[in-house]
């Protein structure tokens, strides 16, 4: 499945935003132009009949900020120099349908390889330490249980994310930059990026909204970017809900 999902992920979530291009543009250059005819023009019942589809057709619902899929399969361990390298912008999205279009057509978590990061941050923000808008902040972290389901608590708890963060439910939230879901041999983890560490208040009021949304129970810690990259794997949680 991990090489499946090398060669064929960033196709499949293009493919839906090519074939919504193809029905617009189909719909801009039907029936001559599909416009109000001119004085004098003589209009045919098809491009009458063409015209009414279009003007019925659905409106798109357009979301606070657009966002972006970003997708992370390094080969095998990488060096803390070369960290990110392999990560590479997938497709970027601003309506509700977009999303709908894009989720329905990619694989779900639990089906990703081991050692998969997969991000959605806001449109102009790259999921990387060095980024302007994340290099003061840091993450909280969640592990979805396994147990008897298997991984599918890390598909809902990724869902819940996604949802929450594009339909603006945190009180906080000007202060994402986004999510990732990291999978992992031992422990799948999903984080939600924030952009000002030392703003305690609105990283805890992040930290327990985020619980709420997933209905999870167990303490979960908020990690600085500044001291991952300093203390690397002892660095030490700031915060916990």
């Amino acid at each position: 499945m991990a090489e499946v999902v090398e060669h064929s992920v960033a196709a499949e979530l293009t493919s839906p935003a090519d074939e919504q291009r193809i029905e617009k543009r189909g719909g801009d250059e039907g029936g001559g132009g599909g416009g109000v005819p001119e004085e004098g023009e003589i209009v045919s019942a098809e491009t009458q009949q063409l015209n009414r589809q279009t003007e019925a057709a659905p409106k798109k619902h357009p979301l606070e900020h657009p966002w972006t899929f970003w997708f992370d399969n390094p080969n095998g361990k990488q060096k803390q120099a070369t960290w990110g390298s392999s990560i590479r912008a997938v497709y970027t999205f601003s309506t509700v349908e977009d999303f709908w279009c894009l989720y329905n057509n990619v694989l779900q978590p639990s089906k990703l390889g081991t050692g998969t990061d997969f991000h959605c941050f806001k449109a102009g923000i790259e999921p990387k330490w060095e980024d302007p808008k994340c290099t003061n902040g840091g993450k909280w972290t969640a592990s979805p249980p396994r147990g008897t389901v298997g991984k599918g608590a890390l598909d809902i708890f990724w869902l819940h994310t996604l949802l929450a963060m594009i339909g603006e439910q945190f009180d906080e939230g000007d202060e994402i930059c986004g999510a990732v879901v990291s999978v992992r041999a031992r422990q799948d983890k999903i984080s939600i990026w924030t952009k000002t560490a030392s703003n305690e208040a609105a990283q805890v009021s992040i930290g327990k909204q985020w619980k709420d949304i997933l209905d999870f129970n167990e303490k979960i810690g908020y990690l600085v970017h500044d001291d991952a990259k300093r203390q690397d794997k002892s660095a030490k949680n700031r915060y916990y809900v």
